[in-house]
């Protein structure tokens, strides 16, 4: 298969997926909530993939999907999108090139992780097995180190930078954590192997970057904004290093062609957005950005795919692999991902509706598992219930399979799409609630749109997709040409988007944005730490 033979319904349902979990992660933010769209777009790729043999493992793409799209969602790019509104000239510029790179640091690192299994759980030897217990230990780490961190520094969001550990508004201490974590699994191992290798490699790789470019190089994108987009510069080297030790070229190829893709698609986002603007109606349109953003991403991740589906190793259809395994990846999927975007929502609901009580006979509505909110709330009873049953159920069906669980991996995928898809729009849309407006309807209403549609395609176009098979080839040849096939198409998107906000404004302020300058006299980039008793910017 290649690029021209792509069927629509891949494209399609891989863009509706990405656009409407990426405008819901716009709701939630940060890591929990771009991984929202991660895992649901694994789904759909496997489900319309044409590969039978990936079916098995729909539930660890979803997983390392959800993983590899989070760790964008530590980088700061709201500022960088101001910058594209700037009056000044070299500002502008400055500001669509680093949407470029962050949009590509994001989407290599998604790209990278939701490829992995398709690598790693080969028929010759399932190394998939490997990769679960260092993902445990770091988990692990960073719930305890939240957990501490909140009894020991309490600080408020917008006064972090009152913390002791404040450093470049950075995530560096869970980098650190990550590190240990690897270290303590490779002590009880007994040796370093390809699961342990990546967390570790990643560790290092982000430290050794956001030491060099931002505390030895002094390089600050968005200042006083965090740093962390320095950090993801030394996670998707280490993901390449890694790739290049353990000969898995193949997911090196899908993260540079999907961050390729969403390079493009962070910067375009953003110049339709200018465009919209510019007509003068009156909506939303940071969220046409974000869902356009999305859109653009799902399709580039299809396209990727779609390249390397005949390319890739045959996996094992019935592996041999732990029952905990299946459920604790269910699990993650299914309950903490969701209960650690939606517990936001209920935060919402709390700060927004009077006659709703931080506490209802002595329990906080939400505890967020934290000292200083009070542990467990009524969300959090709710959400141990439902990790309950869904464990019975799992286990159960282990033993004796229930019958609206499918027998077969594309019903279990296809419900397991269905759930996650409308569990996110739903509480996206209770969230929304309290504060909606007319306006709300670009957001929400495409959303439940999309969602409708998607809901439609993944039942009925599983077995229209051509069937697909693997086979083991060489992707060394093609990365020097990809990257400098990107390069490329960096330098001239960055500049003719340059070049289509002057016609559209002239030396004029964009409105939509506050005014940034980050160059020059007139720059007014903070140049210093935030001052104690004052709000983080």
């Amino acid at each position: 298969m290649d690029i021209t033979t792509l069927p629509w319904q891949l494209l399609l349902l891989c863009g509706l997926s990405l656009s409407l979990g990426w405008g819901i992660r716009g709701n939630f933010g940060h890591e929990y909530g771009a991984a929202l769209p991660g895992a649901l777009t694994a789904i759909a790729l496997v489900l319309l993939s044409g590969r039978e043999d990936w079916l098995r493992y729909v539930h660890y793409f979803a997983l390392f999907g959800a993983i590899g799209w989070s760790f964008g969602g530590s980088m700061s790019y709201m500022q960088v999108v101001g910058y594209s509104h700037s009056s000044h000239s070299p500002t502008v510029l400055y500001g669509f090139a680093n949407l470029f790179v962050i949009g590509f640091l994001w989407a290599a690192l998604g790209g990278a992780g939701t490829a992995l299994p398709a690598f790693i759980a080969n028929a010759e030897h399932n190394t998939l097995t490997m990769f679960i217990v260092p993902i445990c230990a770091v988990f692990i780490g960073w719930s305890l180190q939240a957990v501490v961190m909140d009894r020991m520094i309490a600080t408020k969001r917008m006064q972090r930078h009152e913390s002791p550990l404040y450093w470049y508004d950075s995530d560096w201490l869970a980098a650190i954590v990550a590190i240990v974590a690897s270290i303590i699994v490779i002590i009880f191992r007994g040796s370093l192997d390809m699961g342990t290798a990546l967390v570790l490699y990643m560790g290092v790789g982000w430290f050794a970057a956001f030491l060099l470019l931002v505390n030895v190089l002094k390089l600050r994108m968005t200042p006083p904004r965090g740093d962390n987009w320095a950090g993801c510069v030394g996670m998707v080297a280490a993901v390449f290093v890694y790739c290049w030790q353990y000969n898995l070229a193949g997911v090196a190829y899908v993260a540079l062609m999907v961050g390729l893709a969403g390079g493009i698609a962070f910067a375009f986002g953003q110049l339709l957005k200018l465009l919209c603007i510019r007509t003068g109606l009156q909506t939303n349109w940071h969220s046409v950005m974000e869902q356009l953003q999305g859109l653009l991403f799902g399709i580039g991740i299809a396209v990727a795919f779609g390249s390397v589906l005949n390319r890739t190793p045959l996996l094992e259809i019935d592996p041999v692999l732990p029952p905990w395994m299946d459920m604790f990846t269910i699990f993650c999927v299914i309950i903490a991902l969701t209960y650690l975007n939606y517990r936001k929502a209920v935060q919402t609901w709390v700060d927004t509706i009077q006659s709703l009580p931080e506490k209802m006979f002595g329990i906080p509505v939400v505890g967020w598992l934290r000292h200083s909110r009070g542990w467990i709330g009524w969300f959090e009873l709710v959400y141990i219930l439902l990790s309950i049953a869904l464990i019975v159920i799992l286990a159960v069906n282990l033993r004796d399979p229930i019958p609206f669980i499918s027998e077969n991996w594309i019903g279990r995928g296809q419900l397991l799409y269905l759930i996650l898809l409308w569990w996110m729009v739903v509480f996206n849309f209770e969230r929304a609630l309290v504060n909606f407006s007319p306006h709300r309807l670009v957001t929400e209403g495409v959303i439940k749109l999309n969602a409708i549609i998607c809901t439609v395609l993944v039942p009925i176009s599983v077995h229209t997709v051509p069937k697909q098979t693997g086979s083991t080839v060489s992707f060394s040849d093609e990365l020097l040409q990809v990257a400098l096939w990107g390069l490329a198409v960096m330098i001239t998107t960055t500049f003719a988007f340059w070049g289509i906000k002057h016609v559209l404004y002239g030396k004029r302020h964009a409105p939509g944005a506050s005014l940034h300058i980050r160059f020059g006299e007139e720059s007014n980039a903070p140049k210093e730490k935030p001052k104690a008793g004052e709000p983080h910017p």
